[in-house]
């Protein structure tokens, strides 16, 4: 107990004008609460002050770049986490720069809580319990009728009431395929085996028919049909041709930069290793979220450059000319909007980019400043992307031929999860986005979700939302997903798919779990799930056949004999 109290998590909030640190529990609306660089939020806040606040929402968005949060109003009327840039979520954490905010939710009350709540209040019934409800009602149906007519007859030929109607139940409980709940579970106990030998662990029998069932599947964008791993994919110069001084000169910048390198800055060192030793390192101006850049400046052929990685929109600000093939061009304003034109380019297919550029000294200085940051020469642009899982496109086909329709929900912008989406080859035939499913009524949702292939945009309740509409439309229908934002969906599907390297909530919430990043698993596993099935059914048909023919054939024996042709014992 001592122990606990020592490591329990505490927030720093002002009472009466002065800081206090106190455990999250205790924290109640109305107080203000104090963030920093490392602090998780341990309420919803309204932002009322801040400075250079960038907050990571994976856990609500599934989303792994920062957001900036500042004190302005929305204009927008929404409730997705990604629109709210004046509101810090419970469970986001501060990744820098600092800021005070108004505990307006605690608790339950709160978007994480509210998904916690919910987590534990879904108990849907999913296309097996369906079947298995409906086979049982057709059975008890045939039975009732079966049962009045038996007992008639015989009680009209017989005289004996009681003898007809314990004749007349053992015939129908005789109808009934005796064997079938111990083969449904030997068969779906096989089928777990089998998927296991495929690196998929089925957590719950019942999916495996379910999985075989499914004709539409949902899925996360971000680590189920990518990576997951920020990746740099294109170096250019200002005409977007590839250009490896660009990369080096952004190798350098990111590998002599003594900040806290981003996940930007490592993919750069992480895509070629570059000999750039030679170099000696003579100053730094560290990045700072009001210039939005950062500059390293080393000793390169006997003189001195400085090389800025940065924001595009603000490097542009500070460059006079630019290199395109070696030449050096200045920047005119018919110019800068070409070279704008360029890097939006960029921008539009969902990459996130950085602009390149230089500036030499012939007459080298001994310290350098952020007011050396002008006057400087545009090299190019680098740009990254979470790129789609190299199986992605072909798991997606594969699962097109054995009828399955394929959508994506995700929490990121069309722009990203279109361009990731034309990689693996998914049609898209429409997008939807969270704001736009926020007018749309329960009622008028199923019939929109069935023209739609991307959702983009969204919160952990509009993923459920669209969920529950396709399964309103009578479709069995799975769910991928791998955070905590994905939770719900996975809960509120047929049958919910996670992955091994998912956030503890999400495979808790998953029916099966993919022990593989290859995807192409998932065919194998609805081909499983189709086998079991069908061999459920091969079962149904048999037995009910054979229990059938043996007791029409006691029931027409009873009308024509003066003694019931078996004992209600001996059926």
């Amino acid at each position: 107990e001592k122990l606990s109290e020592m490591v329990r998590p505490t927030a720093t909030v002002y009472r009466n004008n002065k800081p206090k640190e106190i455990p999250i529990r205790e924290i109640v609306p109305g107080d203000i609460v104090y963030l920093s660089a490392g602090d998780m939020v341990p309420a919803d806040l309204r932002i009322i002050s801040c400075k250079d606040l960038f907050l990571n929402q994976s856990s609500l968005t599934g989303e792994s770049f920062p957001v900036e949060k500042t004190a302005l109003p929305v204009q927008v009327k929404t409730n997705n986490p990604s629109d709210l840039t004046n509101i810090a979520f419970m469970g986001s954490s501060v990744v820098s720069g600092t800021g005070l905010g108004v505990v307006i939710k605690t608790g339950l009350s709160t978007q994480f809580g509210e998904v916690s709540r919910k987590l534990s209040s879904i108990g849907s019934e999913t296309s097996f319990d369906k079947g298995v409800r409906s086979f049982t009602w057709l059975m008890i149906r045939f039975m009732l009728i079966l049962v009045t007519i038996i007992f008639a007859i015989n009680a009209l030929t017989k005289r004996n009431l009681l003898q007809s109607f314990l004749f007349a139940l053992a015939v129908a409980v005789g109808l009934t395929p005796e064997m079938l709940p111990m083969l449904v579970a030997i068969n779906l106990s096989k089928g777990a085996i089998a998927m296991a030998k495929k690196k998929v662990i089925v957590k719950r029998l019942n999916a495996i028919q379910n999985f075989g069932a499914m004709d539409v599947l949902c899925t996360d964008k971000t680590g189920t049909i990518t990576l997951d791993e920020i990746i740099l994919e294109i170096y250019c110069d200002v005409a977007r041709e590839t250009n490896e001084e660009v990369l080096q000169f952004a190798y350098i910048n990111s590998y002599y930069q003594t900040g806290l390198k981003n996940i930007l800055d490592r993919a750069v060192l992480k895509y070629k290793k570059l000999a750039v030793k030679q170099y000696k390192k003579i100053d730094e101006m560290p990045f700072d979220f009001s210039r939005k850049m950062m500059s390293v400046v080393v000793e390169m052929d006997g003189k001195h450059r400085l090389i800025t990685k940065g924001a595009p929109e603000e490097v542009f600000k500070r460059c006079v000319r630019y290199e395109l093939d070696g030449e050096i061009f200045d920047i005119e304003p018919l110019t800068l909007t070409d070279l704008k034109i360029e890097y939006e380019h960029l921008s539009a297919q969902g990459f996130r980019v950085l602009a390149i550029a230089y500036k030499d000294y012939d007459s080298p200085k001994e310290a350098y400043s952020k007011e050396d940051e002008n006057g400087m020469i545009l090299k190019g642009y680098v740009a990254f992307l979470d790129p789609p899982k190299p199986t992605a496109k072909m798991a997606i086909k594969s699962l097109r031929e054995i009828g399955i329709d394929f959508k994506v929900l995700t929490g990121d912008n069309e722009l990203v999860t279109k361009y990731i989406c034309n990689e693996v080859g998914l049609d898209i035939r429409n997008i939807l986005t969270g704001e736009q499913i926020e007018t749309i009524s329960d009622d008028e949702l199923p019939n929109m979700v069935e023209a739609v292939t991307v959702f983009c945009r969204l919160s952990p309740l509009q993923k459920e939302r669209i969920v529950r509409a396709l399964r309103k439309n009578k479709h069995t229908v799975g769910y991928l997903g791998d955070g905590i934002n994905d939770a719900l969906a996975l809960k509120a599907a047929d049958v919910g798919i996670s992955v091994d390297n998912a956030v503890d909530i999400a495979k808790e919430s998953a029916d099966i779990i993919l022990l593989q990043k290859n995807l192409m698993v998932l065919e194998d596993g609805v081909m499983e799930g189709r086998k079991t099935f069908g061999n459920i059914l091969k079962y149904i048909k048999m037995g009910s056949s054979s229990n059938f023919g043996n007791m029409i054939s006691m029931t027409g024996a009873s009308v024509f004999l003066p003694f019931l042709p078996m004992l209600p014992i001996q059926i």
